[in-house]
C-alpha cells in the first residue's frame, strides 16, 4: 500500500498502522475523542484503513476483535473527555491558547453542544476537532451522566464500528486497492467538509449581524468643512 502523501508522516494512517499496530490505533481513538490533544489526530482515515487492511489480512486481527475494542477505546475516551469537564468546569473557557490548545476550539464545540443537545455526542462523531471537545462541554456543563453515557456508546458504536466497517467492506473492490491514496484523501476531505460549512456559515452570520448593527450618527457621520468654520466662530 501506497504512503498517503497528506501532512507528515506520522500522521499517515497506513505509517502509524505499520509502526505501532492495532495498539497503536486504540490509543489514537482513544486520544482524539476526549482527550485536548488528541483534535489533531487523523480518526476516520485512520479507522478506514484498520478496516481495509483487515479485510485484506495486512492486520491479522478477527474483524469483530477489532471493531469491539475501536468502540471501546471510543467509548472510554468519551468518558475521560466527560470526566475532564467536569473537573475543571468554567476554567476550560479562560484557558490561554497554547500550540495544542485554541480557545476557538472550546467555543465551537460549545456552540455545536448547546445547538444539538445531548445529540451532539453521536453528531460531533464525525466532525473532526468537535469530537474531541464535545465530551468535555458535556461534562463542563454537567450532561445528566446516564444521558451521556447512552448517547456515548451509540456513538462510539456508530462511528468506531461504522468507519473501520466501511473500510472493510470497500477493501474487497479492486478499484480501491488501486486508489487507496486517492480515497483517503477524498475520506479527509470529507471530514473537513462539515468545519468548512460551519466556518462560512459563522461568518455569514458575523456579517449580518455586522450589518445590522445601528450606527450613531454622531460618531459615524464625517466632519465637513462648514463645522470646523462654526467650530472655530464658536471659540471666538
Amino acid at each position: 500500500m501506497n504512503t498517503l502523501a497528506l501532512g507528515p508522516q506520522w500522521l499517515d494512517p497506513d505509517y502509524l498502522i505499520a509502526t505501532f499496530g492495532l495498539i497503536g490505533v486504540l490509543v489514537i481513538v482513544f486520544a482524539e475523542s476526549g482527550l485536548l490533544i488528541g483534535f489533531f489526530l487523523p480518526g476516520d482515515s485512520l479507522l478506514f484503513t484498520t478496516g481495509l487492511l483487515v479485510t485484506t489480512n495486512k492486520l491479522d486481527k478477527p474483524l469483530w476483535l477489532v471493531c469491539a475494542l475501536i468502540v471501546l477505546a471510543a467509548v472510554l475516551g468519551d468518558q475521560a473527555g466527560y470526566l475532564f469537564g467536569r473537573k475543571v468546569g468554567p476554567a476550560l473557557f479562560t484557558r490561554p491558547d497554547s500550540k495544542l490548545f485554541k480557545q476557538e476550539n472550546v467555543e465551537k464545540a460549545h456552540e455545536f453542544f448547546e445547538k444539538h443537545g445531548p445529540k451532539s455526542l453521536i453528531l460531533a462523531r464525525f466532525v473532526p476537532i468537535v469530537r474531541t471537545f464535545t465530551p468535555i462541554i458535556a461534562g463542563v456543563s454537567r450532561m445528566n451522566y446516564r444521558s451521556f453515557i447512552t448517547f456515548n456508546v451509540i456513538g462510539g458504536t456508530l462511528w468506531g464500528a461504522g468507519v473501520t466497517l466501511l473500510g472493510a467492506s470497500l477493501g474487497n473492490i479492486e478499484f480501491v486497492h488501486k486508489n487507496i491514496e486517492a480515497i483517503l484523501i477524498l475520506i479527509v476531505l470529507i471530514s473537513v467538509v462539515p468545519i468548512a460549512i460551519e466556518y462560512l456559515r459563522s461568518r455569514g452570520k458575523s456579517k449580518k449581524e455586522a450589518a445590522a448593527r445601528p450606527v450613531d450618527p454622531a460618531v459615524e457621520r464625517p466632519q465637513s468643512p462648514a463645522d470646523g468654520r462654526r467650530g472655530r466662530h464658536a471659540k471666538r
